[in-house]
């Protein structure tokens, strides 16, 4: 009977194929969207994804996420590097400051300052130098995306010149030069991101009172993580994380206080409803112009659990279809897409999941509408002229 009902699903091409059509684009919009909006999220908190040495980040009791910047006295760091399980403790500056370019425009930039003995919290790839170079005066070190896009220099007939080592450049009316180029993960405001040492950074800040923005731990070995946050918070009356549950306080705050995920929602929906519609009402169809074989089966003795395993089989074959060809488009588009350009894709297997069960019932959907007519259909129907 198996073979009979994958016969009479192939025997269709035209309704077969708009089955597959449905459920493809259906899938591959589900997959597309749901990846982007992963990459967008995973970029929210990419600044922890690439600082990965630190178990702890201590932060102002005010900070909601890992953007929202409270600057500390710069005695915090000792006061931490006090308390009991702390290995070691250094101080880190992030802030966004103004990157004159040669060409005299301003370019807003993400500038992370580095511990001046450690330099601890470094670029996770550098391409061109070293690390150390930093401990030049005024040295800097930019992001490869950076370099080649947003502070490039632009020729006056338009072709870019990307930024490369020995090039200077005015941070906050302060003299920088490059010593050297990175690869990091896409910030989710997508601006470059610029390295240097924490007393560097520092002078090329705003002249402030406060001007520390974390305190990086590393624990001692066999310490409990969390059990230590508590201790430093209860020492210092700061705000500690791990590092994972400062990337969940990040997400959570983007995820609650943006439009992100209504309208990445949406057009999940949409792709959803599309496959309903389509598929469904197709499928439906291709039930009608059967239902002649259907009551010839009954009227053979088929049962109707046996006619409703056949409509389950042709149902679950053109989802498996259509749900591998929509998956394999969003992966390729993904990978051709994000490689050339700054979109954010990320597809892991919870994705594929998610996906799948959205095609399923999708097809489960299309199939009870179908299921409903074959169970009241009379034998004898078939005989009639």
């Amino acid at each position: 009977m198996s073979f009979i009902a994958l016969k009479m699903l192939f025997g269709d091409r035209a309704k077969y194929l708009g089955i597959v059509i449905g459920l493809t684009f259906a899938s591959l919009l589900i997959t597309q969207q749901s990846a982007i909006f992963a990459g967008m999220m995973t970029r929210t908190f990419s600044f922890l994804t690439d600082v990965a040495l630190p178990d702890i980040w201590v932060v102002d009791p005010q900070v909601k996420y890992i953007d929202d910047i409270r600057p500390m006295q710069d005695t915090e760091v000792l006061r931490v590097r006090g308390v009991e399980g702390v290995q070691w403790a250094v101080p880190l500056y992030k802030g966004s400051l103004a990157v004159r370019r040669t060409d005299g425009t301003y370019q807003s930039c993400v500038v992370i300052g580095l511990d001046d003995e450690t330099l601890m919290g470094g670029p996770p790839t550098m391409v061109v130098g070293k690390l150390s170079d930093l401990r030049r005066s005024g040295g800097v070190i930019v992001d490869i995306t950076g370099a080649e896009g947003k502070l490039a220099h632009v020729r006056p007939d338009g072709t870019r010149v990307p930024l490369k080592v020995g090039d200077e450049m005015e941070i906050n009316d302060n003299h920088a030069v490059v010593v050297g180029i990175c690869k990091v993960t896409q910030t989710f405001q997508a601006n470059p991101v610029i390295y240097t040492t924490y007393s560097s950074a520092t002078s090329f800040a705003p002249s402030q009172r406060l001007l520390l923005s974390f305190v990086t731990v590393k624990a001692k070995p066999g310490q409990d993580l969390r059990t230590l946050c508590r201790r430093i918070e209860k020492a210092t009356a700061l705000r500690a994380y791990t590092r994972d549950d400062f990337k969940m306080v990040t997400f959570l705050y983007y995820l609650r206080y943006t439009g992100m995920p209504i309208n990445f929602l949406t057009a999940v929906a949409l792709g959803f409803l599309v496959g309903v519609a389509i598929s469904g009402q197709t499928f439906y169809n291709f039930t009608l112009d059967n239902l002649r074989y259907f009551g010839t089966l009954k009227a053979m003795g088929a049962k109707n659990g046996m006619l409703l395993r056949m409509i389950l089989l042709q149902a679950l074959v053109v989802g498996g279809v259509g749900y591998g060809l929509g998956v394999g488009a969003a992966s390729g588009w993904g990978m051709l897409v994000s490689g050339r350009t700054q979109l954010a894709f990320r597809l892991p297997w919870h994705l594929l999941v998610v996906s799948a069960v959205a095609v399923l019932v999708i097809c489960l959907s299309s199939a009870a509408l179908s299921i409903r007519k074959v169970m009241k259909l009379e034998p004898a129907v078939v005989f009639r002229s």
